[in-house]
């Protein structure tokens, strides 16, 4: 289950690397990203119960759209700051080594999380809560 796993998320990002518009490129990791941390959330939470595989499973996919993310130049550069469904605020090129930086702690943190490979729930927490906070922090800095 995990090849195939990485396997579908080697081909959703080499065809995000294959688009030509930055926009809809980050939008898609984006969505992905969501999408995982809709699954990692709840079971954070509590609210889903904890099964190791599938937590290791969703944090190796998080990781690999975390890495595929710190290519900050294709997929913000100059004048992708508008057009398109825009999210992004005028931070992320205002401030650019501070959005650099804190892509860069995203994908430390979610590699870190991944690596850990957490066997319980208190694990889990304690690996996955930077990523988390970082997604807050984030979003709060450099999204509209």
């Amino acid at each position: 289950m995990r090849f195939l796993v990485c396997v579908a998320t080697a081909i959703s990002l080499s065809a995000v690397a294959a688009s030509a518009d930055p926009i809809e490129d980050r939008q898609a990791l984006m969505k992905e990203r969501g999408a995982v941390m809709r699954i990692l959330g709840p079971i954070a939470q509590g609210r889903e119960p904890f099964e190791a595989d599938k937590v290791l499973e969703a944090l190796e996919e998080l990781n690999a759209n975390a890495q595929a993310t710190t290519d900050v130049d294709a997929l913000w550069p100059e004048g992708s700051d508008s057009g398109g469904d825009n999210d992004s605020a005028p931070a992320v090129w205002e401030d650019r080594e501070g959005f650099v930086a804190a892509t860069n702690k995203y994908a430390a943190d979610a590699a870190a999380a991944a690596e850990a490979a957490p066997q319980d729930l208190e694990a889990f927490r304690a690996v996955f809560g930077p990523v988390a906070s970082n997604c807050g922090s984030c979003h709060e800095a450099y999204r509209l």
